[in-house]
């Protein structure tokens, strides 16, 4: 097969397999929404006054500015476009088409770690949520205790956002037979639809909507205040500007940014000069702290480095950064199967989540050399082909015929809970479009490992439950769909040999990404319990580079809340210096 193919099998692992949603085959395109104070940053002028600039108009950015925006004037810096009006993005069934777009001004931004793996970056007015599959679930009560949030505002933060954004996904086929097979498999109780995280086999929710709409954090947008806010599309902040360089005895404070605009003309956001006034970072876990390094905070040494004059010597700017591994089997159908996301959960003991994805669509370029090589895995483990050559020249025709062709099965895959292991993130150049070097260090510690081993297990044996013998070859071992996994070069770590690997040894050969990457800016070593950096004044971070551990099965319901939670906080803290005052 050749390099393109494999490219294309790489972006289709990347895509359909580590986003989590619920997948409806309606290609309709959910309605743009206009927003009245959205605009190219090419129309701003030279200098603004405001009271709040967030960076980032993400996951988090965008319900803390509409919370902001209900009592203070704020400003949002969008590096990427918007949503709206992207069929790749607003059309469920084209959302792969988003995450392999590499034109210059996609929504998406590829990268490869250090660890071998491709990931992306979000670069679009939403953030993630209008990139991903949409999996909706809360974090876990202890998660909220641990990070010390009140409860009722917590809940009260994801009841907000899911009147706007949160569906019930409908179960099918595939969906139903995986969830009957976890119970079978012993990951029980059956737990119905919830959007709780509680041990055992659950649904959850989901922002596509019954038509396969993408509703996404942009939508939060409608909650804000418009005279009050203002966002630009297409402005990337090049760096924040701070009172008190060069003097010790003055505790830096943040003052105002710069921001390019696509035409490469510069401006300058100030906050306006009363107590309340703060700049947020929202730029998620790969953009807040290279934004940290660039405007002089981080590590001394490593700023020096590359000529970046240092405001605050912060050794743990970069540092904890960690991505949930995960690892996937495929399971041919002898029988039709739905187009789904994930929607069924396994939230085990051992600390793996299993997931499932089915009907999954190759573009017909390698949809052939797909089939053919999966042939050629099953004969190199001596098992019975489960194509005949007539069956192989009628999936060639259909792929040939057609401009896409969906092949007959599913994936299931695991997620390991956390994770333990952690790396750093550390700049290449001092251009903010320009990814950071990033290190995830997956597997490195060794309970990692073993739930990863612990979650496979659990995959063969819900490969092998009565519940799901409808949907897979008796003749095709589970150890035929092994090796497929293993020959397929879904990350660029080394291989090893597919007729004795074991399972601990295909973990660590097949480790991808499900996109859940967090630290940089964690809580209790860049910034205090209310997200304030320590060491300078009027700057805070909020979104996921502050997690110690990425919070439920998938984080994007907990950004969201985070935004919202921390945006109700803001406003408290805004009266009470108000009244001092």
């Amino acid at each position: 097969m050749g390099l393109l193919s494999w490219k294309f099998i790489r972006i289709l692992l990347s895509g359909i397999f580590l986003f989590h949603g619920f997948c409806h085959p309606l290609p309709q395109i959910a309605s743009e929404l206009h927003y009245t104070f959205v605009h190219e940053a090419t129309s701003a002028p030279a200098v603004l006054y405001y009271d709040y600039i967030i960076v980032g108009g993400g996951t988090s950015g965008c319900p803390l500015a509409a919370t902001l925006s209900e009592n203070a004037t704020v400003l949002v810096l969008e590096r990427g476009g918007s949503p709206y009006g992207n069929t790749n993005i607003t059309n469920i069934g084209n959302f792969v088409a988003s995450i392999s777009d590499t034109s210059p001004n996609s929504p998406s931004q590829s990268f490869i770690s250090e660890d071998g793996v491709y990931n992306t970056r979000a670069r679009v007015l939403g953030g993630g949520s209008s990139l991903n599959a949409g999996f909706y679930t809360h974090a876990s009560a202890d998660f909220v205790k641990e990070s010390g949030w009140s409860e009722k505002l917590a809940n009260a933060s994801y009841e907000w956002i899911e009147k706007k954004v949160v569906f019930e996904p409908t179960m099918l086929q595939w969906q139903s037979a995986v969830r009957n097979g976890l119970i079978e498999a012993g990951v029980s109780p059956y737990n119905g639809f919830t959007y709780d995280h509680v041990s055992g086999t659950k649904i959850g929710g989901s922002i596509f909507d019954a038509d396969g709409h993408r509703h996404t954090a942009a939508d939060l947008l409608e909650y804000a205040k418009p005279r009050n806010i203002l966002v630009y599309l297409h402005a990337t902040v090049l760096k924040i500007l701070f009172t008190g360089k060069g003097r010790p005895w003055a505790r830096p404070r943040a003052y105002g940014v710069t921001f390019e605009d696509d035409s490469g003309t510069r401006h300058t956001a100030f906050l306006n000069r009363n107590l309340w006034s703060e700049i947020i970072l929202s730029a998620g876990a790969i953009g807040s702290p290279q934004l940290l390094m660039l405007s002089g905070i981080g590590p001394a040494y490593h700023l020096r480095a590359h000529g970046i004059p240092v405001v605050l010597d912060h050794p743990m700017v970069g540092q904890g950064m960690a991505d949930n591994p995960m690892n996937l089997l495929f399971v041919p159908s002898p029988v039709p199967v739905e187009v789904s996301l994930i929607q069924v959960v396994g939230i085990t003991q051992f600390g793996s989540f299993i997931e499932t994805a089915s009907g999954l669509t190759f573009a017909y370029s390698w949809a052939q050399g797909f089939v053919r090589d999966y042939e050629l895995s099953l004969n190199k483990t001596g098992q019975q082909s489960i194509l005949t050559p007539e069956a192989m020249a009628r999936a060639v025709e259909t792929v040939n015929s057609l401009v896409n062709a969906t092949l007959k099965g599913g994936i299931i895959l695991e997620k390991v809970t956390g994770p333990r292991s952690t790396g750093d993130l550390k700049l290449r150049t001092t251009n903010p479009n320009d990814n950071p070097s990033v290190k995830f260090n997956y597997f490195k510690d060794p309970e990692d490992l073993k739930k990863c081993v612990q979650g496979m297990k659990t995959i063969i044996n819900i490969i092998n439950t009565k519940a799901f013998s409808k949907f897979r070859y008796k003749h095709v071992p589970v150890q035929a769909l092994i090796s497929l996994m293993a020959n397929l070069p879904v990350n660029l770590r080394p291989r090893h040999s597919t007729t004795t690997i074991s399972l601990e040894q295909f973990c660590i050969d097949t480790v991808m990404t499900i996109w859940h990457y967090h630290g940089g800016c964690q809580v209790g070593k860049v910034i205090d319990r209310k997200y304030r950096v320590r060491g300078v004044d009027g700057l805070r971070v909020i979104d996921s580079s502050t997690f110690l551990g990425s919070p439920g099965t998938n984080p994007q319901a907990t950004v969201m809340m985070l935004g919202r939670y921390m945006g109700r906080m803001m406003m408290r803290e805004r009266i009470t210096k108000w009244k001092a005052y």
